[in-house]
């Protein structure tokens, strides 16, 4: 795609309007009938909506019009202040690039996909005895590759029946080539040890096609296979092995049972479930891989609250496939506003044929409605939780004095072991619950060991600091509504004098406190510059509420001290040396023992580690000896 930019005069001519129908007038007389992506601006020049179109000049002249629009676009229209154009060979070339902006921009008036999963695969890599394992990401790495699935769990879960039923190994290649005794998973019966030659090179390369078979859909062929040489050990009274090979077939069977729905006349497609209620669309996706269930997600694209099912399910397609490869077939619950210009946008991308339908009847019909009823159900549950979740926030603005109930709810905590591997860390709230995505650690280095004021100083400065860099002007969603601490009044005053230096006097500050006896439910709230604190009644569901938000905070910050201290104790002295990686590590530490060893080894020994260079046996030498 080469894509021409067309002018844009930014600042009106005389006696044209700023914004509106008028303003948006003003741009017919530079464009002409090619396929194209448009953006509105706002005065601000921020981007109010991102369209494509086959005729740019129909489209815009549409725009122009002063009536006949829905309340929504009457909106945007008199927002708009200025265009931007893109023009494109052909309309699916438009529609390819309109997307990858929207996702870019995430403008207020498009249709938003809020999702950066990526959903993970099973792996069967390409060795002379492959590893299964679970995979997430691009497929660059060698192997055969199943899935996706709609969950970690539902990887693992099936992962370790696999194990039972076809004892493959799960270990890295670097642990599978420096074992000298099988590991605890033969032990238990779900490894066959080929690392140590307890099995043939041929028997294991029949478990792995029997695995693949079974990842493939031809489950039922490799159970009744399991059954003849469990029928056949049993003739032959090899009752262990008749054992060993009943408990494999009720592995399998455990997978399949977990998957639920399996369908016979489906292969491998994704089921598209949407459901609009209430300005509000829940999507559901079950992928369908190898006439298999693998799982399902659901998902809420944000809306402008007028918007038709064939427009949000355009959008949701387009934007969920764009960094995903589509399967051969979509079932989906409605059509796009363009079911022919989707195929042709997602074949493209795949490079092969896609196809999209609406089944009426049959089994695929019976799919979609099952997924038609989860979408329904899901968005239910949400809109409870979120009417729950406004209540909460309008009882929390009443009780702490807030002129609105908060939008973002920034909860702060700190970690550490006796002032080693400090961190500190911050959870986010709002009106859909807590938003994992937008939760941020951080590495305490400035401050002294055990200075917990000083802890939360540094944590403070850092973020409001990048927020004051990165939008002065407080325009974005990333500044909060109300800070919470996890702390008394030392840490709140802490807090305020921090805000303070930086001209933020405006931004709502709470401290958490621990009351009498240290008890959940007698919680103190501190407030800068106040010297009492005070006290929720023990029953309110506020207090409730600000309990859960302390306990988020303080469990994502105790996970992330957890996991740089259990780095720490991983990390070794050499991993300071240049030159030193995983392979030449090993290397040293078989031939010394320890890291300890190394230290204390002659410049000779170390030139005499099979792998280690005159050059950096010297370095390594160098590293540890020099004054």
């Amino acid at each position: 795609m080469s894509p021409d930019d067309l002018p844009d005069p930014h600042t009106p001519a005389p006696g044209e309007p700023a914004t509106g129908p008028g303003r948006i007038a003003s741009y017919l007389r530079q464009l002409d009938a090619s396929p194209g992506v448009y953006r509105m601006l706002d005065a601000q020049s921020r981007v109010l909506y991102v369209g494509k179109a086959k005729n740019l000049r129909a489209r815009v002249a549409a725009y122009a019009r002063p009536t006949g629009h829905s309340p929504r676009i009457a909106r945007m229209i008199r927002e708009t202040a200025s265009m931007m154009f893109l023009t494109t060979r052909t309309e699916t070339e438009a529609l390819l690039l309109e997307q990858n902006l929207i996702k870019q921009l995430r403008p207020r008036y498009n249709v938003l996909l809020r999702d950066d999963k990526s959903f993970p695969n099973i792996l069967v890599t390409a060795h002379r005895f492959p590893q299964i394992r679970k995979h997430r990401g691009a497929r660059t790495e060698k192997g055969d590759y199943f899935g996706p699935f709609a969950s970690a769990g539902a990887v693992n879960r099936t992962l370790t029946q696999l194990q039972k039923a076809f004892l493959l190994r799960s270990c890295t290649d670097s642990v599978f080539a420096s074992r000298t005794r099988p590991c605890l998973l033969h032990q238990i019966r779900r490894c066959s040890a080929p690392c140590v030659g307890l099995v043939s090179e041929a028997d294991y390369a029949e478990a792995v096609h029997d695995a693949a078979r079974f990842l493939s859909g031809k489950s039922t062929r490799v159970q009744e296979t399991l059954a003849a040489q469990m029928h056949e050990a049993a003739q032959a009274m090899e009752f262990e092995r008749a054992a060993a090979l009943r408990d494999r077939i009720r592995a399998l069977t455990a997978v399949q049972t977990a998957q639920g729905i399996n369908p016979r006349t489906v292969a491998e497609a994704d089921i598209v479930a949407l459901h609009l209620e209430g300005g509000q669309a829940c999507v559901q996706v079950f992928f369908i891989r190898a006439n298999q269930n693998w799982g399902n997600h659901d998902f809420y694209p944000r809306l402008g609250g007028e918007e038709d099912a064939a427009e949000v399910m355009q959008a949701f397609l387009l934007q969920f496939y764009d960094g995903r490869e589509p399967p051969p077939l979509i079932l989906a619950s409605c059509g796009p506003e363009d079911p022919d210009l989707v195929m042709a946008a997602l074949s493209e991308k795949a490079g092969r044929r896609v196809d999209l339908t609406v089944p009426r009847r049959g089994e695929k019909a019976e799919l979609v409605e099952g997924a038609l009823r989860n979408a329904r159900e899901s968005l239910a549950r949400r809109m409870s939780e979120s009417a729950a979740q406004a209540r909460l926030l309008e009882g929390l603005a009443e009780a702490f004095g807030l002129s609105a109930p908060p939008r973002r709810i920034e909860i702060y905590d700190n970690s550490h072991t006796v002032g080693t591997h400090a961190v500190g860390a911050f959870v986010v709230s709002g009106p859909d619950g807590f938003e994992k995505g937008q939760y941020r650690k951080f590495n305490i280095e400035g401050a002294r060991p055990g200075d917990d004021l000083g802890m939360m100083r540094e944590v403070l400065s850092r973020r409001f600091g990048r927020l004051l860099r990165e939008d002065p002007d407080r325009e974005g969603a990333g500044w909060p509504d109300l800070v919470l601490i996890d702390g008394g009044q030392g840490q709140v005053n802490a807090a305020a004098e921090v805000l303070a230096e930086m001209g933020l006097h405006d931004i709502p500050l709470l401290g958490v406190a621990k009351g009498v006896d240290r008890d959940a439910g007698k919680e103190e709230f501190w407030r800068p510059g106040i010297p009492r604190p005070f006290a929720l009644p023990r029953n309110d569901p506020v207090l409730y509420f600000v309990q859960r938000l302390r306990d988020e905070a303080h469990r994502f910050a105790i996970g992330t001290h957890r996991a740089r201290r259990a780095r720490s104790l991983l990390a070794s002295p050499l991993d300071e040396i240049a030159g030193v990686g995983a392979t030449r590590k090993r290397a040293l530490l078989s031939h010394f023992g320890s890291a300890k060893a190394v230290a204390r080894a002659a410049l000779a020994d170390l030139k005499a580690v099979p792998g280690i260079s005159d050059q950096l046996a010297e370095a390594i030498y160098a590293h540890f000896h020099e004054t």
